[in-house]
């Protein structure tokens, strides 16, 4: 076994880790931090069940992925590394606490990788991913070359996980497990604060309070950016700037730093004017329509502006943005169909999705193949969702994705299809996935848009349901093919790995 180094003052680092293996390397979150640690020269192994594209890339780089779970790949091994979505008796996890390895939850190793650089954390109840990539490839764009992990779906510029040689760390924040609790920020950054994961916080006082705490963790010579419209982190800079801390703020409200205004969406994308403590900065435009993006990206302009980067990087950058995958992804058009997919779950980011899909549809029906994420989020918004899901012309329902959870009676996907205020013929539950490509097959036609969305593994069903549609046709399938850029790795979800980032 090979013997892992102190760090000074008892701190862990990367290099501390010595040999690392990942269970469930194939997942988002965990491959971005695989990748990460190949790229420092650190030994990576894995287990996975699936051939996930991202491990293709991650072997490329030097790892070594088994496709198995079985306690002889921990062999050799330093540090084990879980995601939530791990349970504890994983015959892998079971095995390493056995032999007495080093085990790490993923936010607990991808903490250790921060060491020496001046983080740039975000979080937030949706937005997240999006706001991350922007801030990443603003500060690229600023020629400062950061480090980044980017979890819940891949970006499809860069990559999911970079080791750079800048002296800044973006890193995306989960307060779903209390995880964001274990970084030190030397930029916060939260864009919006609403009910959710109230099986881990009771309440939204609680997850608000859990929002403090993060904020408070950030390096007192750094500082806490905030979206003024949002409530939830509204109430939050009050306390924060009552407690003396710094704290910038953006949006449309009057009083936000940054201050956007005109903000225009269509299907070509969104535009929006934007000042910074009264002084104009001109227009922002990003290619990729959605009012609620042109939000993220004032968060990204605001946070070079406060590190003194200045803003023509930032409007180059959000200017070449081109999406974040499943986060509205073309996936191909077939039969004259457009098919989209979206990694919304929570009812206000399904609402802006959806009226943002709106757009495109111009005068197409909008039908929606919808995967619930969670069984007591489904239970406890399931209203919300419903009134989300009505603004679809018709819904195809797929049953609740929840590792580990259990369904009691009257809950689950027929459930909240029943809720939808939808006629009875323009909405249907499927408990099985097969059934699914033919359905919406039947369904559709000439200029519709069908977007998958929700929990992650629907993303792998929208070539399915461009493949149905070219066999209805008769026809071919033209498929979206991100442009080329250094490093891309695109990555599947595994359950195995869920929940981690």
């Amino acid at each position: 076994m090979n013997t892992a180094q102190s760090s000074p003052a008892g701190v862990l680092a990367a290099e501390d880790l010595g040999t690392v293996h990942l269970i469930g390397i194939g997942g988002v979150g965990m491959s971005g931090l695989a990748r990460l640690l190949l790229t420092r020269g650190i030994p990576v192994t894995g287990s996975e069940l699936r051939q996930w594209p991202a491990l293709a890339g991650l072997r490329a780089l030097g790892g070594t992925i088994h496709m198995t779970h079985e306690p002889a790949n921990l062999d050799g091994v330093d540090t084990v590394v879980y995601s939530t979505a791990i349970p504890a008796d994983h015959v892998e996890l079971v095995e390493a606490r056995r032999r007495g390895l080093r085990v790490l939850h993923r936010s607990e190793a991808l903490a250790a990788t921060m060491t020496g650089r001046r983080s740039i954390a975000v979080a937030g109840t949706h937005g997240k991913t999006t706001t991350t990539s922007m801030v990443t490839l603003v500060l690229q764009q600023a020629g400062q070359d950061p480090s980044f992990v980017i979890g819940g779906e891949i970006s499809e510029v860069g990559s999911n996980g970079h080791h750079g040689s800048g002296e800044y760390f973006v890193v995306e924040a989960d307060e779903s497990d209390r995880s964001f609790l274990r970084y030190r920020p030397y930029v916060s950054i939260i864009t919006n604060i609403e009910a959710d994961h109230l099986n881990t916080y009771g309440d939204l006082a609680g997850l608000e309070a859990a929002f403090a705490d993060f904020a408070r963790l950030t390096d007192p010579e750094g500082f806490v950016v905030t979206c003024a419209d949002d409530p939830g982190t509204r109430r939050l800079a009050d306390v924060l700037r009552a407690e003396g801390r710094t704290v910038f703020t953006y949006g449309v409200a009057d009083d936000a730093d940054l201050r956007m205004s005109e903000i225009a969406s269509s299907a070509q994308g969104v535009r929006y004017l934007a000042g910074l403590d009264g002084e104009p900065l001109g227009e922002f435009r990003l290619s990729t329509p959605g009012r609620h993006l042109g939000l993220n990206s004032a968060a990204a302009v605001l946070t070079a502006a406060r590190l003194g980067l200045g803003v023509t990087a930032a409007r180059e950058a959000l200017a070449a943005f081109p999406g974040v995958r499943r986060r509205f992804e073309r996936k191909g058009v077939a039969a004259g169909v457009q098919v989209y997919d979206e990694y919304a779950y929570h009812p206000t980011s399904m609402t802006l999705a959806l009226e943002t899909l709106r757009e495109v549809a111009a005068g197409g029906r909008l039908i929606v193949v919808f995967q619930p994420y969670r069984v007591y989020r489904t239970r406890d918004l399931q209203a919300e969702l419903a009134t989300a899901l009505a603004i679809a012309d018709e819904v195809v329902m797929l049953e609740v994705f929840g590792p580990g959870e259990v369904r009691q009676p009257g809950e689950g996907g027929a459930a909240l299809t029943a809720a939808i205020d939808l006629p009875a013929e323009r909405k249907i539950f499927l408990d099985s996935w097969d059934d699914v490509p033919a359905e919406v097959a039947r369904r559709v036609r000439e200029g519709d848009v069908v977007v998958t969305m929700g929990a992650p593994p629907i993303s792998l069903l929208g070539d399915e349901l461009l493949d149905a549609l070219v066999g209805r046709a008769g026809g071919t399938a033209t498929a979206e093919t991100p442009a080329p850029v250094t490093g891309v790795a695109p990555a599947g979800p595994d359950a195995t790995a869920l929940g981690a980032g």
